[in-house]
């Protein structure tokens, strides 16, 4: 597993629960076999901000940069840092992936605050930059319920 920036195990018990949150979200709530990756900043459950990434559309870091910053900034604004995901179909490593993290790096940089990307599957999340992930075998829908109260 790489090291460096990004989240390392192990993880706070309380972010361990996010993230599995999230994965149990987006199990439940994408109802698509095949659909668009999307990035979401925010807090997880209150309303995120999305952003659908076309498969035609080509964004250089700099747009990327301002995307991530644009949607991170409301958050910030009310002195919350927002956490950065990336829903998409497969699991494993993608260069999109990398891309999107080198955009949050940036934007980080910019904003002046920490900002931590992760991607998040049906099955699993995984952080680009340290590898750092968990993947589960079984979800439970009502385990989406329970992570929204």
């Amino acid at each position: 597993m790489p090291t460096g920036p990004g989240l390392q195990h192990p993880l706070p018990p309380l972010l361990h629960r996010v993230l599995r949150s999230i994965v149990v979200a987006h199990a439940v709530e994408e109802p698509r076999r095949t659909f668009p990756p999307v990035l979401h900043v925010g807090v997880p459950g209150s309303g995120p901000r999305t952003f659908e990434v076309r498969a035609d559309e080509r964004l250089d870091l700099a747009l990327r940069t301002e995307v991530v910053e644009a949607m991170a900034r409301p958050d910030l604004a009310r002195s919350v840092v927002p956490l950065v995901w990336l829903t998409r179909m497969a699991e494993g490593p993608d260069t999109e992936d990398l891309a999107w993290a080198a955009a949050v790096g940036a934007a980080s940089g910019e904003l002046g605050r920490r900002l931590e990307l992760v991607v998040v599957t049906r099955r699993a999340w995984r952080d680009p930059r340290s590898g750092s992930g968990r993947r589960w075998t079984r979800l439970r829908a009502g385990e989406a319920r329970d992570a929204a109260s």
